[in-house]
């Protein structure tokens, strides 16, 4: 989970960067690495990181193992505990769809899978008079609008559309739950890469016509894909296999 590039950029401070870069090599599920592997994971000389690790390990983020093997260490776990106590995925969502919504001029939401059905979670209201509202927390049918079809697709359900669906990474709808709207949605994945929910441009099919809708796929994705990388991390051996195509751990 490669969080930090070892290499330097404005205002950057080199050796930080490439100690972040030593911690983020280890996957999930890898309880220790050789000197070799970080060596090549971090692109770096041996010698290198071989200094970094001693040096993390003297504040507790590395322990070297009896067999020369290294891990990660205590202070690790009690960054994630301090991460985990403080973190509200609508602090995270909501600054994407408000991004969404001020690209689009419409209204942006995230929806999650309720057993049969699925709900709005978070929502941002376009700037338009005219726009669909939606009450927050009402169960909606999951293989009705592009919201609850990526939430199915990416949950393995089978069919000639899903396989569609998981295949672009995208899908849209015009007037399929409610006849007057058209979305376009895109699938969040969570910790270890498991289906969150899905992200979406909302509006009247007025404003959003096939034609628009096709564009905006483009920032619907890309704005899934931020999503996910925030929440998940880099592809690591939990990474789904049937994932979109758009999203970079498929590359």
């Amino acid at each position: 989970m490669a969080w930090a590039d070892p290499k330097p950029g404005a205002g950057a401070t080199v050796a930080v960067l490439r100690a972040l870069s030593l911690l983020g090599a280890f996957q999930l599920g890898e309880s220790q690495l050789s000197l070799a592997e970080l060596s090549r994971r971090c692109n770096m000389h041996k010698t290198t990181v071989l200094r970094m690790a001693r040096t993390l390990a003297r504040a507790g983020y590395t322990v070297q193992r009896d067999d020369g093997t290294w891990r990660l260490g205590p202070a690790c776990g009690w960054l994630g505990a301090r991460y985990q106590a403080g973190f509200d995925v609508q602090n995270v969502v909501e600054p994407t769809l408000r991004h969404l919504s001020r690209i689009s001029g419409e209204s942006a939401a995230f929806h999650v899978r309720e057993g049969n059905a699925r709900t709005c979670l978070i929502r941002v209201e376009g700037p338009q008079a005219l726009r669909h509202h939606a009450r927050m927390g009402e169960a909606l049918p999951l293989d009705k609008g592009s919201p609850g079809r990526v939430i199915l697709a990416f949950s393995g359900e089978a069919g000639e559309i899903y396989e569609t669906i998981r295949a672009r990474g995208y899908h849209f709808t015009l007037g399929e739950r409610d006849k007057h709207v058209s979305t376009v949605s895109a699938p969040v994945f969570g910790l270890n890469w498991r289906l969150l929910g899905s992200v979406c441009i909302v509006g009247p099919i007025s404003r959003l016509p096939q034609t628009r809708l096709r564009r905006l796929a483009k920032d619907v994705m890309a704005a899934a894909n931020e999503l996910s990388f925030s929440l998940a991390g880099e592809r690591s051996p939990d990474t789904p296999r049937v994932i979109s195509k758009w999203h970079p751990a498929a590359k």
